[in-house]
C-alpha cells in the first residue's frame, strides 16, 4: 500500500510539475501584440516629412529616399522610409511598444518597452524632439533643419532634412 501511495504521489508531482512548465512556457514566451495601424489625419499627429540618405552597414550602399515622421504627444511615433513606389521600413511606437517592418526582408519585429538600439528608426522620432540617442550612436544637427543620425562601430546613418 505505500509503495502504490508513493508512485501516485511521483505521479502527481511530475505532472503538476509539467503543467507548471507548459503554463510559464505559454505565458512567458508571447510576443508583442502587432500595433495598430495609425491615422495620420486623426487629431494630435504632427507630421513631417522630407528626404533622406541611409546607409545601412559601413562597406553598403546609400540609398537615397522620402522620410515621414510623425509623433503624437502621448510618445507614440510612426517613421516610414521609401523608395518610390516602394517603402523600405515602416517603424510604429506607442508609449510602451514597438514594430518595426523592412519591407524588402519582408520581417516584421516587435516587441514591450524601449526599441533595441540597433533598429535607428525607432529612435529617430526621439532624438528630432532633442532626447539623446542610445548607446554607440551620435545625433547631430547639420543646419537648415538637415540632421545626422550615425553609428561609427557598424556604419549605418540617416542624413537627411525634414520640413519644419
Amino acid at each position: 500500500m505505500k509503495t502504490e501511495n508513493l508512485g501516485q504521489n511521483c505521479l502527481y508531482r511530475c505532472i503538476g510539475t509539467n503543467l507548471v512548465l507548459l503554463l510559464i512556457l505559454l505565458t512567458s514566451c508571447r510576443t508583442a501584440p502587432p500595433i495598430l495601424p495609425v491615422n495620420l489625419a486623426a487629431p494630435g499627429w504632427t507630421t513631417r516629412q522630407g528626404q533622406a540618405v541611409w546607409r545601412p552597414k559601413k562597406e553598403g550602399p546609400e540609398i537615397a529616399g522620402e522620410l515621414l515622421v510623425a509623433t503624437r504627444p502621448d510618445g507614440a511615433s510612426f517613421v516610414q522610409f521609401t523608395k518610390t513606389p516602394l517603402p523600405f521600413v515602416v517603424a510604429q511606437t506607442t508609449s510602451n511598444s514597438w514594430q518595426i517592418h523592412i519591407v524588402l526582408n519582408n520581417k516584421t519585429y516587435s516587441g514591450n518597452g524601449t526599441p533595441p538600439a540597433r533598429l535607428l528608426w525607432l529612435h529617430l522620432p526621439r532624438c528630432l524632439s532633442g532626447s539623446p540617442p542610445p548607446k554607440f550612436w551620435q545625433w547631430q544637427l547639420l543646419g537648415d533643419d538637415s540632421w545626422r543620425l550615425s553609428n561609427q562601430r557598424t556604419g549605418e546613418f540617416l542624413e537627411g532634412y525634414l520640413s519644419p
